[in-house]
């Protein structure tokens, strides 16, 4: 039999494997920022470093004059310092579109700033240890980010969207062949995620042994490494525990033998497979917004502040080291808050 792993513990192994690939395309003086870093930083904050890195050389390999002399794998260290503010700036603005290997890209405002965010702790690294005189990242403005609309399912909608789940209604012939194996296990996680505001990573990485239906909580595994417990209500365990009795009895594959919720492969179930059975519900319900596993968690956070009030409250359930994180999400609900405060006080008796 597997030794089995912990599911972050594989997920990070996996991470890790991705990034030695992708150094292989990179300059060989790469490989000192990642392993300086290593012991700061989460993996998958590393790979998406990575993979930043690789468009950013790719790029200066095709457009720049001084990079179109040499192969990426040649670019010396002393390279970045020729590499001016305007150059980042041209390439953060091709970035927007653009095609590599067949494929279209593109980059809204949000993934243009997350690249030079990228660029900027690439560059900072080597100007602490003073391996280069020039930061011209830092040079670079970062761009100014809308604030985007949080979209959520409303009361009505969480009531159609668990029905659909639970019974399945409007799906496919084709669809309600699958629903009759998997509906008792998607009722769990929806009910599960929407009743807890759990990460869709936190969610499918629980174990059997995180399940404490005694004080109705859940173990889970946060981003940066930490575990805390969850606590969930009276309606999550009525719709969590028909699934574990279930899980039970399932001979889980290698490797997977204490994972809580499983695949029709009896193997862990997968964060992309999640994401395609809010998608399948979601659409069930509206067409006019696009749920995904996150939005469910902002569903959660919104009934929550709503019904407490208390943001700090809010954060400390999300997960969120950073309040003003929370505040930033829920800054609409605030509003509201602060406009029925002007009502909530009168002076003189009417």
């Amino acid at each position: 039999m597997a030794q089995e792993k912990a599911y972050f513990e594989q997920v990070n192994i996996e991470n890790e494997f991705k990034i030695r690939e992708i150094l292989k395309e990179l300059p060989p003086f790469c490989k000192e920022f990642f392993i300086g870093i290593e012991g700061s930083t989460q993996s998958r904050t590393r790979l998406a470093y990575a993979y930043d890195l690789g468009v950013f050389f790719h790029y200066m390999h095709e457009e720049n004059p001084v990079c179109k002399k040499m192969e990426i794998r040649d670019f010396p260290l002393s390279m970045l310092e020729q590499i001016t503010p305007m150059d980042i700036e041209e390439y953060l603005y091709s970035i927007r579109y653009y095609t590599k290997d067949g494929t279209e890209h593109k980059n809204d405002e949000r993934g243009v700033s997350r690249k030079l965010a990228s660029l900027r702790s690439f560059y900072n690294y080597y100007f602490r240890k003073q391996l280069i005189e020039k930061n011209p990242a830092e040079l670079v403005k970062m761009p100014k980010l809308h604030e985007k609309n949080i979209i959520r399912l409303d009361v009505d909608e969480v009531v159609k969207f668990l029905d659909q789940v639970e019974n399945g209604t409007d799906l496919t012939e084709r669809q309600k062949k699958f629903h009759e194996q998997t509906k008792i296990r998607d009722l769990a996680m929806m009910t599960l995620m929407l009743g807890t505001g759990i990460r869709v990573s936190e969610c499918v990485g629980l174990d059997m042994d995180d399940v404490d239906f005694k004080n109705n909580g859940i173990k889970v595994h946060r981003k940066g490494g930490t575990e805390t417990v969850v606590y969930f209500s009276d309606e999550v365990r009525d719709a969590l525990l028909p699934y574990y009795n279930e899980r039970e009895k399932i001979t889980a594959a290698d490797g997977h033998t204490n994972a809580l919720f499983l695949s029709l492969q009896k193997k862990r179930i997968q964060v992309r497979t999640v994401e395609n059975m809010v998608k399948k519900y979601s659409k069930l319900v509206t067409s006019l917004k696009n749920i995904t596993p996150h939005k469910l968690r902002s569903t959660y956070g919104t009934s929550l502040y709503r019904e407490t009030g208390d943001i700090y409250l809010v954060a400390d359930v999300l997960g969120h080291k950073d309040v003003n994180t929370t505040r930033k999400h829920y800054a609409a609900q605030e509003e509201d808050r602060r406009r029925a405060a002007a009502k909530a006080v009168k002076l003189r008796e009417d």
